[in-house]
């Protein structure tokens, strides 16, 4: 009798065993597969990762919720993310709604960490994002502000490297980051592409045959990115940039000169920033004996999201390669611009361009 319950015993705690067991393979009823414990368990897993600033991080193993700490980051990223965004580091501007998803553009602004500096702690904290990202040329104090900025919102800070040059680059590293490997490495394939493509044209252009232009900037058209900066970069690849100022200024809104300065360099062409005087300037009789108004060679920059030479300085501007190179050397170029243009949006704002949004684009920017 005592060993027929000692066996009935045995076989009732086996069943019991593989019930329990049964029950944490299949997600009930013990441990159902999508408790919140589970997701806790894994929102806390972390992983190391060096930033560019040589900082070793320990970051969220699944990423899912980021926030771009300025305006350069915010469009490297949306080209790659825009799924993680929880925050905007400064409001898209008017014309972007058109090419935008509304539930990007209606994203909540958390403010900027460089620029502006007006970064909101107290609405970062109310998004709750896993993890806060700087894209772009460090800064000198670039370890003690990642480090400062982990600290005041216990969120982990990362800084990214991404300069012309190095766009492609950054994008890979960013796809590693984000687990985006595959996307990232389309980005990265692009910007190299048009990169060694403009220098080939440049190239075949030569230093002699390099179109002299200035770009010019503000209400009355007197700031000028000058020659040497960083916001002229482009500038000064495809053209011969006129604008040698003896303090040449790190800010997107350029140098401010007088108009008889301008007339000194007489351009060939004149690049108008959007907002400027170029639907004016051809009334303005100070203006007309400058050579590229009394010829027409003047044009206004695309605008929309972004300005295609800048503002910020960041990915825009391998499609201000595009345009400028066509618009300047077309002897030596072969692109279709409105194709290249779709192409560009399609991979970088997630937008299908139409042709009609392309003309308005361009009405002021090509050829006549």
């Amino acid at each position: 009798m005592r060993k027929k319950l000692i066996a009935v015993l045995i076989v009732f705690c086996l069943a019991l065993t593989m019930t329990t067991a049964c029950g944490k393979l299949t997600g009930e009823p013990n441990q159902p597969a999508s408790a919140p414990a589970n997701k806790g368990t894994d929102d806390k897993a972390t992983v190391s990762f060096m930033d560019s600033a040589g900082r070793v991080v320990e970051i969220p193993k699944h990423i899912t919720r980021i926030v771009p700490s300025g305006s350069m980051a915010q469009i490297v990223l949306f080209a790659l993310a825009p799924d993680m965004f929880v925050g905007l580091s400064g409001k898209w501007a008017p014309v972007a709604e058109q090419y935008l998803a509304t539930k990007y553009y209606n994203l909540p602004v958390l403010g900027q960490l460089y620029g502006t500096a007006d970064l909101n702690l107290e609405e970062i904290d109310k998004v709750n994002p896993q993890l806060i990202i700087d894209v772009g040329d460090p800064k000198s104090t670039i370890v003690d502000d990642m480090d400062g900025l982990t600290k005041q919102v216990g969120i982990p800070a990362v800084h990214i490297n991404a300069t012309t040059e190095t766009m492609g680059d950054a994008y890979r590293m960013l796809g590693k980051l984000l687990g985006r490997e595959k996307e990232a490495a389309v980005l990265n394939q692009y910007c190299e592409e048009i990169k060694q493509n403009t220098d080939e044209i440049m190239k075949k252009v030569g230093e002699d045959g390099k179109v002299n232009l200035l770009y010019c900037s503000g209400d009355k058209g007197l700031n000028v990115l000058a020659k040497g900066s960083f916001h002229a970069e482009i500038l000064d690849q495809v053209g011969n940039n006129v604008a040698v100022v003896k303090d040449i200024s790190s800010k997107g809104n350029g140098n401010p000169v007088d108009l008889e300065q301008i007339i000194l360099w007489n351009p060939d062409v004149i690049i108008f920033a959007p907002d400027s005087i170029y639907s004016t300037v051809a009334q303005e009789k100070s203006w007309q004996g400058i050579k590229a108004i009394k010829n027409g060679n003047y044009y206004e920059v695309p605008l929309g999201p972004y300005n295609w030479m800048g503002s910020p300085p960041s990915v825009n501007r391998y499609m201000g390669m595009i345009w400028l190179t066509q618009l300047l050397y077309p002897d030596q170029t072969q692109y279709d611009l409105y194709k290249e243009a779709a192409r560009y949006y399609d991979l970088f704002y997630h937008s299908k361009l139409t042709e009609a949004q392309y003309k308005a684009l361009v009405a002021n920017s090509i050829l006549r």
